[in-house]
Formats: C-alpha cells, structure tokens, sequence
C-alpha cells in the first residue's frame, strides 16, 4: 500500500512554495481592484470589430480627462441576430468620484477622433459610488468568514465521533489554501477582484468541503473496521480509497469548467474567462488539499494527542 501520508512534509512544501509565489506576485503586481471593490465608472462602448489598441485607449482616456482607465475587449451575441456578435471597448475608470456628464462625453469625443466609433453606437454607462464598492468589499469578506464559521460548526457536529472540532479546524485550513491558491492567480494574471471572485470563491469552498466530508466519512467508517489500526494507516487506507473518486469527479467537473473557459476565451466573453479561469485552478487546489491538507494535518493532531496522552500516562522515574 503507497504510503501517502509519510509524504506528507512534500506535499506542505508544495502548499509552502504557493505562498511564497502569492507573496512574490502580490508584492511585484499588488492586487488589481475592479470598479464594484473600489468605485468609479464603467463605459462600455460598441465598436466595429475587436482590431483596437487598448493601450492606446487608455492613454486617450488619461489625457482627456486625466483619469487613469484599464481598457479590455468583450463581445456579445446580437439578441437580433444570432450570427452577428457585438464588439465592445469596456473602459473601467476607478476614481474616488463618479465620471460627471462633461467627463463622460470628453472620454467619448476623444475616443472618437482616434477610433471608428459610429454615431449611433451603443455605449452604456454605469458608475459605482466607492462608500459602495468598500461596503461590497466588506460583504464579500464577511460572506467567506461566516460560510468558514458554519462549516467548521456543520462538521464538529457531524463527526462528533471522531474529535469534530479539530477535523472541522485543518477542513477550514484546507479551504484557506484554497483561497491562497485562487487569489494566487488572480495576483500573476493581474484579475481584477470583483464578483465573480466572491462567487469563484465561495463555490470552490462548497465543493472542496464536500471532498473532505467524504474522506472524513472513510475515516469514521474504518475507525470501527481498524480497531488497532494507528491513525497514519486508518488515514492513509482512507485517502487512497477516496483518491480515485476524488479525482473522477473532479476531472469530470474540470472538463466542464474548461469548456467553459475555453468558449469564453475564443468568444472574447471577459466576464465568464475571469471567473472560470481561477475556478480551474481552485478545483485542482481544492483535491490536492483535502487529500494532502486536511487529512495529514488531522493524522498528525491525534497522533500528538495519543503521544501526549502517552507521555501524562507514563510513571515518573524515581
């Protein structure tokens, strides 16, 4: 039988060298806001077709108005006609006001003379209030923080046999590599945090607690199989006949999330690449760390328990 829990120390240094690589990302790329965290204006504007230079628009933007705008392409299906798709310029403007009409129509006309935008383009306007975007911000916080409080809670309670608390405690460790490892990525591709990271965020957790509840379940089963067993062969024994169901539903998952991704990447759809492609990373974080976290970490605290017990039991020399 593969000894995967004596690997264990390989498996921390791999989670060790993700941190130092968020560390490194965050320091050298620092973390990029979308307008709902932070405040500011939103344009999206209807373009002929996606051959525009997006660096270019910003510096047009900056020296119209003097505000600092990140430009990206998009595109949508004409609700009209199913075979035409809509080129968009979406400018997000973060700035502690709101672009004011005067603002507005200066980033337009200044746009206009370099680009072929056509009088009767679509352009849509919205603007985010930044006491708005930090109450967002605050929100999503409190949303991964109570959703981590009522999971270690859920599992205290249902494996109460089993030393709840402290499986519920390194289920929750596991969920924070998890997130470490999402906003990893969304550091080194420079994604700017909005909903879609809340919403990637809070799904990974759902699906990776559930991964661990089913080798928390192993656990329990073979605990009454494995009377004499110590916990590094009852945890051991149940990772390995949880690993290839773990790994089956989550390849089959991921294979769906890709596809996803890639649809999003030929078709140009911003909102839908932002939010699969961290979730393509947080699901193969999510396997590895119910299977190489939570499970060591929880081997290794009964273990020190069952030493300690040992150490308190055993008579003092005389």
């Amino acid at each position: 039988m593969v000894d995967l829990m004596g690997k264990k120390y390989y498996f921390f240094a791999l989670s060790l060298v993700i941190l130092i690589v968020c560390i490194v990302g965050f320091l050298a790329n620092g973390v990029v806001l979308d307008i709902q965290f932070q405040g500011g204006t939103i344009m999206q504007i209807e373009m002929p077709d996606d051959n525009f230079d997006t660096e270019l628009a910003a510096d047009i933007v900056k020296n119209a108005i003097g505000k600092t705008a990140t430009v990206n392409k998009s595109s949508t299906f004409n609700a009209e006609n199913e075979d035409e798709r809509i080129y968009l310029m979406v400018l997000n403007i973060a700035s502690e006001e709101t672009l004011t009409e005067d603002e507005r129509t200066a980033v337009i006309d200044a746009l206009r003379e370099e680009f072929s935008i056509a009088e009767d383009a679509s352009i849509n306007v919205n603007s985010v209030e930044p006491f708005i975007g930090e109450e967002f911000r605050m929100n999503a916080v409190k949303a991964i923080v109570i959703s981590s409080i009522l999971i270690v809670l859920y599992v205290w309670l249902r494996f109460r046999s089993m030393h709840g608390l402290s499986a519920g405690v390194f289920a929750v460790i596991a969920l924070v590599h998890d997130i470490m490892v999402m906003f990893t990525a969304y550091v080194i591709f420079r994604i700017p945090l909005n909903d879609s990271f809340v919403a990637a965020m809070l799904t990974i957790i759902g699906y990776s607690i559930n991964d661990t509840i089913v080798i928390y379940d192993r656990i329990r089963e073979n605990t009454k199989l494995m009377r004499k067993a110590s916990y590094r062969e009852l945890v051991n024994k149940s990772v390995l006949q949880c690993l290839t169901r773990s790994i089956n539903t989550s390849l089959t998952t991921l294979i769906a999330v890709l596809t996803l991704l890639v649809f999003a990447v030929i078709y140009n759809i911003q909102s839908i690449r932002e939010f699969t492609m961290p979730l393509v990373v947080g699901l193969i974080s999510g396997v590895y760390s119910t299977l190489f976290i939570a499970s060591p970490l929880y081997m290794m605290w009964q273990e020190r328990k069952l030493n300690r017990k040992a150490a308190a039991q055993k008579p003092a020399k005389t």
